[in-house]
């Protein structure tokens, strides 16, 4: 059988009509290239002494773990150079990282995502996001662009197998890693999340602290075919959002990570620039819906710092829609 390797689909692959930009092709194929190496130092594990912590924080306030690290700088280091880029932004830096040409892009990066299952050897991933560079010289600034002027965006999950999903605005497409030849190949074509679902993703152990529109829907969920929604449920949450995520690109479900009370001067847990616009530009490709809580479309969202958080509610379309309703009552 005929494999398709990420070259040659990037190099065939149309938007609008029109061929991708080589530039951007370029850049796709070196953020691909780090996470395969990345995909090795995750197989490696605690044979080669990447697992714990570091025991400091990072600009989140979260405590690093060692492959948090590692990701970050081989990603910094392996891109630092690109003509393709200007500068880029990771979840681990409190300020951007210019690089060493004006590129025409800008690159934005949750290196590790899910990094409180690298130690139990569950599903975890990388999160990219690409935006235009405005020109001159890169500040801050130059990175708040909502997230509908992204020109593509991706994750990695390395799991059982590692895969690659990827979108330029014109559909989502996924690639598996042959460990053989370090090389990605298309395995799925036009992934379309699924419209109904029966399943939800969320951290039930907050549930006490959620809004009541949020109670209110959850409730209905759990209450079955007995309840106003007549269906059954199940509940599935990794606590990592790239496998999470994954999940749902395959078949369908809602992933949710409100407000809650506990911060109530922060407006969800999750980053706009480098979680929530990325995976909301990947769900709307594939047919899917994304919302900033109960307040609209998240692509339409005007960022207001780098490191700004949101709540989240993505997913099957019809599913988030019912959510809307119980959101606006």
């Amino acid at each position: 059988m005929t494999q398709t390797h990420l070259t040659a689909f990037l190099l065939q692959h149309k938007i609008g009509g029109v061929p991708a930009p080589a530039e951007l092709i370029s850049l796709i194929e070196e953020v691909a290239a780090s996470c395969v190496t990345i995909s090795g130092l995750v197989a490696g594990g605690a044979l080669t002494g990447v697992l714990g912590s570091r025991g400091v924080e990072n600009v989140q306030g979260e405590v690093q773990k060692e492959l948090d690290v590692l990701s970050n700088d081989l990603l910094l280091k392996n891109l630092e150079g690109s003509p393709q880029l200007s500068a880029m932004a990771s979840e681990e830096m409190e300020d951007i990282h210019p690089c060493k040409t004006q590129g025409p892009y800008l690159l934005l990066f949750d290196p590790l995502d899910g990094s409180s299952n690298i130690d139990i050897n569950v599903s975890i991933g990388t999160i990219f996001s690409i935006l235009k560079a405005p020109g001159g010289t890169p500040d801050i600034s130059s990175f708040l662009q909502p997230g509908r002027e992204q020109v593509a965006a991706g994750y990695t999950v390395y799991g059982p197998q590692t895969m690659l999903v990827l979108t330029l605005g014109a559909g989502v497409f996924g690639f598996t890693l042959n460990p053989a030849d370090r090389t990605w190949v298309l395995t799925s074509e036009n992934m379309q999340i699924p419209a109904d679902t029966k399943e939800f993703a969320i951290n039930m152990s907050n549930m006490r602290h959620w809004a009541p529109p949020v109670r209110a829907y959850i409730d209905d969920l759990l209450a079955g075919k007995d309840g106003p929604r007549r269906k059954d449920f199940n509940m599935r949450w990794v606590a990592a959002m790239v496998a999470d995520v994954h999940r749902i690109m395959v078949r369908g479900g809602i992933f949710m990570y409100p407000w809650d009370k506990r911060e109530p001067d922060k407006a969800g847990k999750l980053r706009l620039m480098y979680e929530a616009n990325p995976m909301s530009f990947l769900v709307e490709q594939a047919g899917g819906k994304s919302i900033a809580g109960g307040a609209g479309r998240m692509l339409d969202v005007t960022p207001t710092g780098l490191h700004q958080r949101v709540p989240v509610i993505l997913g099957s379309r019809n599913e988030v829609e019912v959510f809307e309703g119980y959101a606006e009552s």
